[in-house]
């Protein structure tokens, strides 16, 4: 990445400004903005996390936020309440009073005297789902928001539940927000009232993994948040930006469709990053992009962003399967808008382990499935943060405990573009079972490596609010929609369409064995074609990625990150291990050392269902000359047929010395899941 050291404004930087809140709350920001801002007021760009800005993001933020400033901005990164060094408790996600809080900092941001009075939010993950909830809530000052890696909907598009069925990274998730919520604030900011803080903290943030559990149907819970409840509340300009690799990209494709307001939308090959620092690459320089959006609707400067697609994407190439790539080979392309004219539908029939072309007769023999619960194993991340080896493994692994579809050899490429459905017309011997379809590209070597998948717990078939079980025998017919993607099947390849009914540990399984019995005279597969147009190659180019200077953080020991899957034969027991250790590094600008290191276990026994387990480890800690504290956290998730039970244990230490120790143990029936 380039490093920008010279900007078309000098700049200064506030390590700690206090925003006071209406209830008497103060939250903590860090400030850059031109030197001269008070004598010529600039407009101002929001980052509103929960990531701590004083140390954890520090790296990050040194990148981007002094970027904007350079080009005339005020830059203002905020803890959210509860979180770094702002005061009060973080009890959950997106709660009211974190989005009425941000309505509140951007009201005070206006307000001052370097503020121009037009304001920005730009995020990624929790500051891009915020960013458009907060949009929703229309504060007037806010003028428009880059969303970066996030969604519209809380419930059937995040990390917590996928077609209804459970993601383990809800127990990930949550076991990583348990760390970050028991740090407390750095002393040198608050004083002496850092213990009190974090005391509170450690005793009322919670275990959110309950309240998660809780609520496994689509409900008001899962509502609150998602703005596909009501696009129209959202009236200002929307930026939508995600990758391939990442969790999120499906609501680019929504928020295109449904927005009624100026809109673009960006995806990249990348995983959750910011595009300038996008892994797999091709990195792009995605801040000029950003000071473009922000100049045109923040400056009302004519920049030419508006006269260009509203939607980009990366059209990805094929490539052999691996858990990890520098790289994804591809070509830029665009479109009008979303949904697309250029786009246009295929159908494939599904007969005895052939995908066949329409008209093509096909055999009325039922075909079953009922696969091994090891299955899944090396499925890769839900959404990928580059903490390789996190991507899917050679689909082979996965295909023999599947129903396996193919086409014949392509004739000639095919280009797909948008959301794979596969319609089928099934019965099941158990009233609860899930299913997963994946799509991939089989190259002539008959390596496969997926291109995307669907999942659909068949409780849920059809609604999420109001599921119902299945009765055995009896047939259905089911829509599973795969995740949006872009991809070119060259000449030669053939594509795969393969079905099972378990994808763990990515998803929690049924709570018993289920046979589902696919009729394939009832069943077809939907692929949205886009045929390649010379326009594409008349795209005007990104940027290089670059950024402003970074800062020193030195290590002392280095990180590791790794997968491992693991047979134990003698008790026919599956592990999959998951190495997330971010080692021990010196921020020097603030004198302080940090260290974090996650493990997590993903355990089951043969085809016993009461087997699965859920475990992760957290030890998490800071120190600055003879001050210190250490936190570590442990979270296990198992079932029963008719219960999830949780136990967590929560120890901080200051020193020597333990100044907290929590144990949490409950059970959470399962609703249809």
């Amino acid at each position: 990445m380039k490093t920008v050291t010279s900007f078309p404004h000098a700049t200064k930087h506030l390590e700690h400004v206090w925003i006071p809140m209406s209830d008497g709350t103060r939250l903590a920001a860090r400030i850059w903005m031109p030197e001269d801002a008070e004598n010529n007021p600039v407009p101002a760009i929001l980052e509103y996390i929960p990531y701590r800005k004083r140390d954890n993001t520090r790296s990050r933020d040194a990148l981007n936020h002094p970027y904007f400033a350079g080009h005339g901005y005020a830059s203002i990164r905020v803890d959210i309440r509860g979180s770094g060094d702002s005061e009060g408790v973080l009890q959950d996600e997106y709660l009211q009073r974190e989005l009425d809080d941000g309505v509140e900092i951007i009201r005070w941001i206006a307000q001052q005297d370097w503020c121009s009075g037009s304001v920005g939010m730009i995020g990624i993950s929790w500051g891009g789902f915020n960013g458009l909830q907060i949009a929703a809530l229309r504060p007037p000052e806010l003028k428009a928001v880059i969303s970066v890696c996030s969604t519209d909907d809380r419930y059937a598009d995040d990390v917590h539940y996928m077609g209804g069925c459970m993601l383990t990274d809800n127990l990930s998730w949550a076991s990583t927000m348990f760390a970050y919520t028991s740090l407390p604030p750095d002393p040198e900011l608050v004083g002496e009232k850092w213990r009190d803080m974090w005391l509170d903290r450690l005793e009322h943030s919670g275990l959110w993994l309950e309240n998660w559990l809780e609520h496994q149907r689509r409900d008001d819970f899962w509502r609150h948040g998602s703005i596909c409840e009501d696009f129209s509340a959202v009236q200002c300009p929307v930026m939508a930006v995600s990758g391939w690799a990442d969790g999120y990209s499906n609501s680019v494709f929504r928020l295109l469709s449904n927005l009624d307001v100026p809109t673009k939308g960006l995806i990249g090959p990348w995983s959750h990053m910011y595009p300038h620092m996008g892994k797999p690459g091709p990195a792009i320089g995605f801040l000029q992009e950003s000071v473009r959006w922000w100049d045109h609707w923040l400056k009302g400067k004519d920049t030419g962003i508006m006269d260009e697609p509203d939607f980009r994407v990366w059209m990805q190439d094929s490539v052999p399967p691996a858990t990890e790539y520098t790289r994804r080979p591809g070509r830029w392309i665009a479109e009008p808008g979303w949904p697309s004219s250029n786009v246009h539908e295929t159908v494939y029939g599904l007969s005895e382990g052939h995908l066949v072309d329409p008209g093509t007769p096909v055999s009325d023999t039922p075909l079953w499935i009922q696969s091994p619960l090891s299955l899944g194993l090396f499925a890769g991340k839900w959404c990928s943060y580059s903490a390789t080896p996190d991507l899917p493994h050679d689909q082979r692994e996965e295909d023999g405990g599947a129903l396996v579809f193919d086409t014949e050899p392509l004739s000639e490429p095919l280009e797909i573009m948008g959301a794979p459905v596969i319609e089928l017309e099934l019965e099941a011997n158990k009233p609860q079972a899930m299913i997963c379809v994946r799509l991939s590209d089989l190259a002539p070597d008959n390596k496969a490596t997926r291109s995307t998948y669907g999942m659909l717990n068949l409780s849920h078939r059809d609604s999420h609010a109001e599921p119902s079980p299945m009765v055995p025998g009896e047939r259905y017919r089911v829509a599973v929609q795969l995740n949006d993607i872009a991809q070119r099947f060259p000449a030669g390849h053939r594509l795969r369409i393969s079905i099972s009914t378990s994808y763990w540990p990515l998803a929690w399984p049924a709570p018993e064995l289920a046979c589902l019995t696919v009729h394939p005279t009832g069943s077809q597969l939907r692929l949205p074609v886009r045929p390649s147009h010379d326009s594409d190659a008349a795209l005007p180019e990104f940027g290089e990625p670059e950024s402003a200077a970074a800062i020193a953080t030195p290590y002392t020991q280095a990180p590791e990150q790794n997968w491992r899957v693991i047979r134990d034969l003698s008790r026919d027991e599956s592990i999959l291990e998951v190495i997330k250790n971010d080692g021990t590094f010196t921020i020097e600008e603030i004198g302080l050392t940090m260290w974090s290191d996650t493990r997590e276990w993903y355990t089951h026994v043969g085809e016993d269902f009461e087997s699965m387990r859920g475990e992760t480890h957290c030890v998490s800690g800071m120190a600055r000359g003879d001050w210190s504290i250490e936190v570590t956290t442990r979270t296990v998730l198992t079932a029963s047929r008719s219960h999830f039970h949780v136990y967590a244990e929560l120890d901080a230490y200051e020193g020597d010395e333990r100044v907290v120790a929590r144990n949490w143990n409950t059970h959470v029936p399962r609703d249809h899941l």
